[in-house]
């Protein structure tokens, strides 16, 4: 039962993730140069997000409850190499059985399974938003000076004023917890983690190419291949 209990709150992370390409997609698709159309896109957008943040709610309760109860979690599976030489070099044979993908790519309706950032390999990440989160938690360990100034770096402030981090989770509309208090919005879509993960690495001053994405589909296509 344990299986089908992950696999179902696997699922369940993955439709809140293609809801939000699907607001990319739809957005990106209206012609912004007609008035009357984009007015509708407008009115679209704001009544799916209204909605789509009301699920986004419901849908970390319900798998907040269900691996309270069943002691599954999604992050049991989730190992890096941060800190195990031995280890590290065993995750990253691993993930080197699949094809690395760049940080430019895009990775709508698309599925992680790892990371290397700068040498160090990460495993079993079930979904964008544990990429993410684990992701910022590295940098923070790296290098925490430079990551406690990220509230108030303006490289991570939209123009309407909303922060990618933050203190005050109460100011995120999905505030995941990183490390020392400072909290990360995760309420974003696969490439809108592609985009500040971008900006992180610029921040921290890491080239680009020191970071690599391993994609559950090729993974899985692995496995076919093998089994065929």
């Amino acid at each position: 039962m344990t299986r089908r209990i992950r696999s179902i709150l696997e699922d369940l992370e993955a439709v809140r993730e293609n809801l939000l390409a699907l607001s990319d997609d739809i957005w990106l698709s209206i012609d912004h140069n007609d008035a009357e159309t984009l007015d509708r896109g407008y009115q679209f957008k704001k009544t799916y997000n209204e909605k789509l943040a009301s699920f986004d709610t419901l849908a970390s309760e319900i798998s907040a409850i269900v691996q309270q109860f069943t002691a599954v979690r999604l992050e049991s599976e989730e190992e890096t190499g941060t800190d195990d030489e031995a280890a590290n070099e065993r995750i990253i044979r691993e993930l080197n059985r699949d094809e690395p993908h760049c940080i430019d790519e895009d990775f709508t309706y698309l599925r992680p399974h790892g990371f290397i950032l700068d040498g160090k390999g990460t495993i079993g990440i079930t979904t964008w938003r544990r990429l993410y989160e684990n992701f910022c938690q590295q940098l923070a360990q790296r290098d925490p000076e430079r990551f406690h100034a990220l509230p108030g770096n303006e490289d991570h402030i939209s123009n309407r004023g909303h922060r990618a981090f933050n203190t005050n989770p109460e100011e995120l509309r999905s505030a995941g917890p990183i490390a020392d208090g400072i909290h990360a919005e995760i309420n974003l879509s696969a490439n809108m983690i592609r985009n500040e993960i971008r900006r992180l690495l610029n921040t921290f001053e890491i080239p680009e190419e020191r970071f690599q994405v391993y994609l559950r589909e090729d993974r899985d296509a692995e496995r076919q291949r093998d089994n065929g």
